[in-house]
């Protein structure tokens, strides 16, 4: 029996003079980390001095120097010469702040006042090319047409649409459709 305690009583002493390793006396900012968390946060988006949309986030993380925000849980309204033409809800986005670009992902969709919407996991909004791009499936619903595809690239108003393996139902005129 005391040899079976004096062997545990060298276990625990053994144990106890281990080195503890590194220790974090201080914590260093992460490359990547954010300036500022706003929550709840809201911003206008401006053209010369004119609203063109109302951005809202749950989450907002600025990062400054790369004149960015990375929005969770964000609602965009679009407005044209003063009157709301759309909404855009997704779980995610980044918003160049420079550019005005934004890049929309999760559970994307896009509802606009007349009836036509978007579905797709991924979207991009180019405000320098005026372009609406999503690099995945979609579906394009309005009340005369259905478009579903693997990717596409369009015009704001999804008026002229470039599409990846579409499928399409219309009535009535419709609209110029390309397969890219």
């Amino acid at each position: 029996m005391r040899a079976t305690l004096t062997g545990l009583g060298v276990l625990l002493a053994l144990g106890a003079c281990r080195p503890a390793g590194i220790r974090v006396t201080q914590s260093a900012p992460v490359a990547d980390s954010a300036d500022q968390k706003m929550i709840a946060m809201s911003t206008n988006m401006l053209d010369e001095g004119v609203r063109t949309g109302y951005v809202t986030a749950e989450t907002a993380f600025v990062y400054q120097s790369a004149q960015r925000m990375d929005l969770r849980r964000l609602k965009v309204t679009f407005f044209e010469n003063g009157q709301q033409t759309s909404v855009l809800t997704a779980d995610q986005g980044d918003y160049q702040l420079t550019l005005g670009s934004l890049d929309a992902r999760g559970n994307v969709k896009v509802i606009s006042n007349d009836g036509r919407r978007l579905d797709t996991p991924h979207l991009i909004y180019d405000k320098s090319s005026l372009q609406l791009r999503s690099d995945t499936v979609f579906v394009y619903q309005s009340p005369t047409e259905r478009l579903t595809g693997t990717r596409f690239t369009s015009d704001l108003e999804f008026r002229n649409v470039i599409v990846d393996q579409p499928k399409a139902r219309q009535r009535g005129p419709g609209f110029p459709l390309t397969e890219k």
